[in-house]
């Protein structure tokens, strides 16, 4: 908006715009977490997340393999749902299941954080490769600058254009799949909380207790000096 003052662009429609699309993007965002909530309630209310954690817990390898078929799936899953779908309704069923492997969650989030950005470029329904469809041209055009014409730009061209950046990604959650100092390496540094010794410390501090000394007396009602008449 500021941006728009400056250049002396701003017009009420432009301004209409500019507060539509987070609108719809948040109705959109809670519509989604409001599906994902009720879903998981009743996936919940029939103990089906127990199944699903102890069909994980079963897969054969212990943590390595839990992570070679989660990371599967959910690149799987990322044709057919975006990250808000898999954010809100696949991870919260993967999560027991890490903890109990004794996988740190912050490195497990981290993976399917890297993992579901692909949901982003993944055909056919990426958000990315819809936004490049919509600036993309789809009939030829002559370039102001050169003057030559350019031909259009296809959905494929706009598919297979994005199959680079998938595999980088595919290398990358490989690469922290290998190196968990890559996301962990904070631990070194870490202060290492003693959780006995901070219940200890809770422990001999000393509240002064109600009408004991050094406490507060309600037995009896406060006493207020009125001015006489």
């Amino acid at each position: 908006i500021l941006l728009a003052l400056m250049k002396r662009r701003m017009t009420f429609e432009l301004l209409r715009q500019a507060t539509e699309s987070p609108a719809k993007l948040s109705a959109f965002v809670l519509f989604i977490l409001v599906g994902a909530r009720v879903s998981s309630l009743t996936f919940y209310g029939v103990n089906g997340h127990v199944w699903v954690e102890h069909l994980l817990l079963g897969l054969p390898g212990g943590a390595t393999g839990f992570l070679i078929v989660v990371n599967i799936l959910v690149f799987v899953l990322a044709f057919f749902l975006d990250f808000f779908e898999l954010a809100f309704i696949i991870v919260p069923l993967l999560g027991p299941a890490a903890e109990k492997l004794g996988i740190d969650l912050i490195w497990f989030g981290i993976i399917l954080g890297v993992n579901m950005q692909t949901s982003f470029m993944h055909p056919p329904f990426g958000f990315a490769l819809f936004f490049l469809r919509s600036v993309a041209p789809k009939t030829a055009y002559k370039d102001r600058v050169t003057g030559r014409m350019m031909e259009p730009v296809t959905t494929g061209q706009i598919y297979w254009g994005a199959v680079p950046f998938v595999i980088i990604q595919c290398i990358m959650v490989a690469l922290v799949v290998l190196f968990p100092q890559m996301v962990m390496h904070y631990k070194a540094s870490a202060v290492q909380l003693d959780q006995k010794a901070i219940d200890k410390q809770f422990d001999s501090i000393q509240v002064p207790s109600i009408g004991g000394p050094g406490g507060f007396d309600f037995s009896a009602p406060p006493k207020i000096d009125l001015p006489k008449p």
